[in-house]
């Protein structure tokens, strides 16, 4: 699975990187950086809620 974001609707509201550090971060810009783009076992399953509760819809996983 592919993890993507969609930069023209991402705020940077950080919901993700609090449910899942090890996988977001924003950057000193306080851009979103996705560390690991393809997450997998225990990972995968608070990255689907951060994709979930991302108040943009910025974050899609597929």
């Amino acid at each position: 699975m592919e993890l993507r974001v969609d930069r023209d609707l991402c705020e940077a509201n950080a919901v993700c990187c609090g449910l899942a550090p090890e996988v977001f971060e924003l950057d000193d810009d306080e851009q979103l950086v996705i560390k690991t783009p393809n997450p997998s076992g225990d990972l995968l399953p608070r990255v689907q809620k951060a994709v979930e509760r991302c108040p943009k819809n910025a974050l899609a996983l597929s």
